[in-house]
């Protein structure tokens, strides 16, 4: 970890509901895996704003954000020439070795942008990779020909049917077959997809992070190997370690 000043190159909208891209000029060589994340200062916020990295670059970083709150409302309003305060290379990031020939990647609305990353690795290696993009509406929807463009199999699936498969990505995953998962979004999709799953693979848990560096412990999650940090021991966790309650 390291605390960086980042300029920023390009801050746009990607999607209708406040999705946004912001690519950022800086030293990005801290980033090792995908999946990693930043944490960033934005304006008097006491706290940082956590991040997931979409691609990166030893001269640069592109991160994906949705406006929820305060902190990412003012995100959207900086402009290019803007500086940023970020703590870089955190998290541990995805294990690509474990991925088999032909993996599949299943993201849900946020969970999308650190999948991108972690696509382009697995293209690069020679693997056949499937990705599965859940959103809510075709509102929603964005970075579907940017995995294409990578060479992906890429298959959208909404919630109300207004752009690609109407449903579930649950309903796309459970008539696939693949050597190997990973997955990136909300708890409850998470829950959905371990009773359908037909392989071991990586979740990437989306969690409240004070310091996001492990000092806090206030992301402590329990495993079947004891407690973990999310922003320290994770946010990537093998299936076979997580505990599933209720």
């Amino acid at each position: 970890m390291d605390k960086k000043i980042f300029e920023i190159k390009e801050n746009k909208a990607l999607a209708k509901n406040g999705i946004y891209r912001m690519i950022l000029s800086g030293d990005g060589s801290d980033l090792k895996r995908p999946g990693q994340f930043v944490n960033i200062k934005v304006g008097s916020n006491f706290l940082r704003r956590p991040i997931s990295v979409a691609d990166h670059y030893d001269d640069s970083i592109t991160i994906i954000y949705k406006v929820v709150g305060k902190g990412t409302l003012e995100m959207s309003m900086l402009q290019p020439g803007d500086e940023l305060d970020i703590l870089t290379g955190l998290g541990n990031g995805f294990d690509t070795s474990l991925s088999g020939k032909d993996p599949i990647l299943i993201g849900g609305g946020v969970g999308v942008p650190p999948l991108y990353g972690l696509c382009k690795e697995l293209v690069k290696e020679g693997k056949q990779v499937s990705t599965v993009l859940g959103f809510n509406t075709e509102d929603d929807v964005f970075y579907e020909d940017e995995f294409r463009k990578l060479g992906a199999k890429v298959i959208v699936a909404t919630a109300d049917g207004s752009k690609g498969e109407k449903g579930f990505v649950t309903d796309i995953v459970k008539d696939m077959s693949y050597s190997y998962f990973y997955t990136c979004g909300p708890e409850p999709m998470f829950r959905a997809l371990k009773d359908i799953v037909k392989t071991k693979g990586q979740y990437s848990f989306e969690s409240r992070m004070g310091c996001g560096f492990g000092a806090c412990m206030g992301c402590s999650m329990e495993t079947k190997s004891g407690y973990k940090r999310i922003c320290r021991e994770g946010p990537v966790l093998e299936s076979e370690e997580i505990i599933w309650e209720g």
